[in-house]
């Protein structure tokens, strides 16, 4: 068995699993470009029989499957991998597709360095003092501000406990919140309407389905204070991109911190790059060295299981 590591923007795959665990006649091989070219990435591809893509870096659909005659097993990262395989043309095809556990306090902490960021100046000062210069602005306290958050979940959940701890009052919106679950965490479940018009920042912890694509609205936004944060650390297709673009252009959000892009690697030119209120990390929530051993430890794991016919956590 060939095996391909895609989108290994570190070169830390090899060095992240014990991949020499499995028999000596498989071959893996790492990729620490992107090709975002469907004929290049097809013809990278096409001697491999299996594919282990880092979470959304590289999408594979039903035309870039029928493409890979010789591929049997594509060895997903994290869990819920909807958007990034066609799952049903995978399974059409004989295609196997096995996921992995997640491991979420990354992205809960790199959440909370956005906010932070974003209340306290924080990118804007420290670039100051690096050119020689000395305070720039004011920022804001935290201390009894209101944190939305957009889906109390596995991330949303421990995102509330730090924002209790900064002493902010928390409340929290999602279609099956109920207030009692929502009260069991510190956190008021309040509607959309009463999230988006009244926090002073608001945080997204939603999984990307075809009923959460295009959650956030230009209504949505419009709603929110001049004064007040948008944190995306989930998925960019959750919220209306020309919309969000907008209200950054145009002030009327005070500003934004995201990890997660329509395109990526984000295009050179993109505004979200120089924007003063902006404050963008290139889709680091998951990216330390606890995730990807958990991530490629069981992708091992996967492939070591399907070599001798016992495929485990297979989705599709």
């Amino acid at each position: 068995m060939r095996i391909a590591l895609l989108d290994d923007y570190q070169s830390v795959a090899l060095s992240s699993a014990d991949w020499k665990s499995l028999p000596s006649e498989c071959e893996v091989v790492a990729f620490a470009d992107h090709v975002r070219d469907v004929d290049q990435l097809v013809l990278r591809l096409s001697p491999f029989d299996a594919i282990c893509p880092m979470r959304e870096r590289t999408i594979f659909t039903r035309a870039i499957l029928e493409r890979l005659p010789r591929l049997k097993l594509i060895l997903a990262t994290g869990g819920r991998n909807t958007a990034t395989v066609d799952l049903a043309a995978a399974r059409e095809l004989g295609i196997t597709v096995c996921e992995t556990r997640s491991y979420p306090p990354p992205t809960v902490e790199l959440t909370w360095w956005l906010l932070l960021s974003l209340f306290r100046r924080g990118t804007l000062e420290h670039a100051s003092v690096r050119h020689g210069g000395w305070q720039l602005g004011i920022g804001d306290s935290l201390w009894e501000k209101t944190l939305g958050i957009v889906g109390l979940g596995k991330l949303g959940g421990p995102v509330a406990q730090v924002a209790r701890a900064f002493g902010m009052r928390v409340i929290a919106w999602s279609t099956n919140l109920t207030a009692e679950r929502a009260q069991a965490q510190g956190v008021i479940a309040v509607s959309k309407e009463e999230l988006f018009s009244t926090a002073d920042a608001i945080t997204i912890h939603m999984p990307l389905s075809e009923r959460s694509f295009g959650l956030i609205g230009a209504a949505d936004l419009a709603r929110m204070k001049t004064t007040a944060f948008l944190v995306n650390t989930s998925r960019a297709p959750l919220v209306d991109q020309q919309a969000l673009l907008d209200a950054v252009r145009m002030q009327r959000i005070a500003g934004l911190g995201v990890d997660v892009f329509e395109e990526e690697p984000l295009p050179a030119a993109h505004p979200y790059r120089h924007l003063p209120n902006v404050v963008a990390t290139p889709h680091i929530g998951y990216v330390t060295r606890e995730s990807y051993a958990v991530y490629l430890g069981d992708c091992v794991a996967n492939a070591s299981a399907y070599l001798q016919g016992k495929p485990t956590r297979v989705i599709n």
